[in-house]
């Protein structure tokens, strides 16, 4: 059966169309495009209506590409930044008005619960894990073993929530970084209280913008995990911390959608590392889009 998963999330939406054969997933086409759907009003609870434009122009071309392909089953997936709006509604119904499309507006653990399944496709756990998924409005936490799940969360911690609640400096600063620290530390909810784990998860998204840094090349496309150098790794998210606008915007793998908060990403990791005392990370090229075509 040919499926597609559209997510849309509060910086990119993403498409994926596969054929999914026996729990096997088949890529055909997959798409992103930086909608920046949070941009101009997440941390008023709304969608601002130039968003809303730039959300169905995306939409209506990423449509257009599933009638292309003969796509019997759009999931489309609305995450944060949609799932928090006060004008969710409206949002919808000039969605599907202007396009057809039915958005089913996910929870926070529902979202994290998709990208757990998204992982597990690619990796076979064996030991107590930590995966992270970095978005723009939430990001998920999930820590799981060859058991399950044993405990999981969304918290409205996404850079581009960050990035329009403060003002920083070009590179940041020391005081910018703590600022950033305090608001992780003050949002968590406490889920990383005396939770230790020496594998951290990467879920696709930033993580693999790190793998093209350290090693120069682009990731992977084939459904498996790979491993980062752990020195290489806390060297690389030091040298994005502080690192002006103008450097990343030169760098070619730092991808467009990714150059204005890339220091807001690293930040958060170096933080979930040293709070977890994590030892080793992996990415996966997986996430909630895979998650979505197995269900």
């Amino acid at each position: 059966m040919v499926k597609a998963v559209i997510d849309l999330g509060t910086n990119t939406f993403n498409l994926l169309i596969a054929n999914v054969n026996n729990g096997k997933i088949f890529p055909i086409y997959k798409d992103k495009e930086a909608v920046g759907l949070g941009l101009g009003g997440i941390n008023e609870q709304r969608i601002s209506e130039q968003a809303i434009a730039r959300a169905i122009e995306c939409l209506r071309g990423f449509k257009q590409i599933c009638d292309n392909f003969g796509v019997e089953f759009i999931h489309t997936y609305g995450t944060s930044a949609i799932r928090d709006a006060k004008n969710q509604s409206e949002f919808l119904k000039q969605v599907l008005d202007s396009t057809g499309i039915i958005i089913t507006v996910i929870s926070g653990r529902e979202e994290a619960h998709l990208i757990y399944q998204g992982i597990q496709y690619s990796h076979k756990f064996s030991k107590d894990s930590i995966i992270m998924d970095i978005g723009g409005g939430s990001t998920e936490f999930i820590l799981a073993n060859a058991s399950g799940v044993k405990d999981l969360v969304s918290l409205n911690i996404g850079i581009s929530r960050i990035f329009q609640f403060f003002t920083f400096n070009d590179p940041m600063t020391d005081s910018d970084i703590e600022v950033v620290e305090n608001y992780l530390e003050q949002n968590s909810e406490g889920f990383f209280n005396n939770k230790h784990c020496d594998l951290l998860i990467g879920a696709s998204g930033s993580f693999e913008t790190f793998y093209e840094l350290i090693y120069k090349k682009p990731f992977s496309k084939l459904y498996k995990t790979h491993s980062l150098d752990f020195t290489l790794m806390l060297e690389l998210l030091d040298t994005i911390i502080y690192s002006t606008r103008a450097e990343r915007d030169i760098n070619p793998f730092i991808i467009p959608m990714r150059k204005k908060m890339a220091p807001l990403a690293a930040i958060k990791t170096r933080w979930v590392i040293h709070k977890m005392k994590v030892k080793e990370i992996i990415v996966s090229p997986c996430s909630l889009k895979e998650g979505g075509l197995l269900i």
